[in-house]
């Protein structure tokens, strides 16, 4: 009976022999508390990384203060229930990667896992954890996360100079995917604004205070337009050229919803008058002279894309419908009107009615062979010019008529009226000098 028992201790012997020598041949480390919670076993990995191997006769309370297990960036020791190889005690298969462990001046970040070791009986007889230092993946997490950031800050940079919208309507989700001929066609609202009398205004100021005007001017307008789903396609000195595709929402639905972009190019022009009176009324407090803008608006399809070489291109819209725009705001300055629109404009509307609008004129705008009906938005006009402006509307409507089918008397007469009403409407104005002017020469 002896020699039996001497030979089953020998073998229980051998078996924790290999076991503890397959243990230390892990490139993992390893740590065992036995069923009391005490330090059992510890391989060559983990003891590499903790700075120490066993140490006996601590309670698993200590465990986290001996072992200087921390909770990962803080100055707090983890707690002990939440260690994986603690919980493992109470039958948990436990995992964390929020430790870090101090040695001298190192902190090692870790990475745990805990399971429980059963007896023949079912009963736990050890804890074992492995763990792994983590150092390497937690600097390739942050290098990953920096490159990311750095990745996000360039995308934003070149938003400033390439819209997001722009990348939108080519499909595109980053300027890294846009080629030289890319290119869509769409309806589109463009919207053409200029200062007036700027050359003059310029020669005023050094180049530095020019581009501190210009930058000041446009910082205003620019939200203006934003805030009514356009972007700024491009600045041309003092001249801002916007373009209205509709919302983001709009762009991506599978099914044809309503054309906004002519409401959202009227909306973000009235706004951008109504912010130039703000802009003025800091200037006049700083001792400048008011500034005064048009504003042309017209509707079509455009091609839009990008244009120029293999080693520098740029982002612009071609079509009629935007050199029409353009001409439309030219004429702002023959009405002495801070805001017009195309017939085409007007006709996509969704409620003409809802806007402060009168037909201003028929004209062949210069290089284009078709007439343009075009119209005025005052929206923007003090209250008490519009109301006038309001009120006189159908004889003013009613005086262009007659000015075309070229009836001077009688309409002369009625823009005589809107001048009572309204004595500086320079359009009233514009047309009563020509009523008289071909009455003077049918005389």
């Amino acid at each position: 009976m002896a020699t039996l028992l001497y030979y089953s201790r020998q073998m229980h012997f051998q078996r924790e022999k290999r076991l503890e020598e397959f243990l230390e041949a892990l490139p993992v480390a390893i740590g065992v508390l036995d069923a009391t919670g005490r330090p059992y076993f510890a391989n060559k990995k983990a003891r590499e990384i903790l700075g120490k191997g066993v140490v006996p006769n601590i309670k698993p309370d200590q465990i986290a203060e001996v072992y200087q297990n921390y909770i990962v960036g803080t100055n707090i020791p983890y707690p002990t229930e939440k260690l994986p190889v603690v919980r493992a005690l109470q039958g948990e298969i436990a995992s964390a990667n929020d430790i870090e462990i101090r040695v001298g001046d190192k902190v090692i970040p870790i990475e745990a896992w805990g399971s429980p070791i059963y007896d023949d009986e079912g009963n736990i007889a050890y804890a074992i954890v492995a763990f792994q230092d983590i150092t390497d993946r937690r600097r390739l997490e942050a290098e990953s996360i920096n490159f990311t950031s750095q990745i996000f800050q360039i995308n934003q940079a070149w938003e400033r100079f390439v819209p997001r919208q722009f990348l939108q309507l080519l499909n595109k989700n980053s300027i890294a995917e846009v080629k030289l001929g890319d290119a869509v066609q769409k309806e589109m609202s463009v919207l053409f604004s200029d200062i007036r009398s700027f050359t003059s205004l310029s020669e005023t100021m050094t180049p530095e205070d020019n581009f501190k005007f210009i930058n000041s001017y446009l910082s205003v307008m620019e939200p203006a337009i934003r805030s009514h789903n356009g972007f700024i396609d491009k600045y041309i000195g003092d001249a801002i050229m916007a373009l209205f595709s509709g919302s983001l929402e709009e762009n991506t639905s599978d099914t044809e919803g309503e054309n906004l972009t002519a409401d959202d190019a009227v909306r973000a022009g009235i706004e951008m008058i109504r912010q130039l009176r703000e802009y003025n009324q800091g200037r006049q407090r700083a001792g400048y002279r008011p500034i005064e803008i048009g504003i042309g608006i017209n509707t079509g399809f455009l091609m839009l894309g990008t244009v120029g070489g293999h080693h520098r291109m740029d982002g612009t819209v071609i079509s009629d419908a935007v050199n029409l725009a353009a001409r439309i705001e030219s004429l702002t300055k023959n009405y002495g009107v801070a805001l017009l629109i195309s017939h085409k404009t007007f006709s996509q509307l969704q409620d003409p009615n809802a806007y402060a609008i009168r037909i201003i004129d028929r004209v062949k705008v210069k290089g284009k062979s078709d007439m343009v009906s075009v119209f005025e938005v005052f929206d923007a006009d003090p209250e008490e010019i519009k109301q006038k402006k309001l009120h006189t509307r159908e004889k003013f409507e009613r005086g262009i008529l007659l000015f075309r089918l070229g009836d001077w008397a009688e309409a002369s007469d009625l823009f005589e009226f809107c001048l009572k009403i309204y004595p500086a409407d320079s359009v009233a104005s514009f047309y009563h000098k020509h009523c008289q002017h071909h009455l003077r020469k049918s005389t």
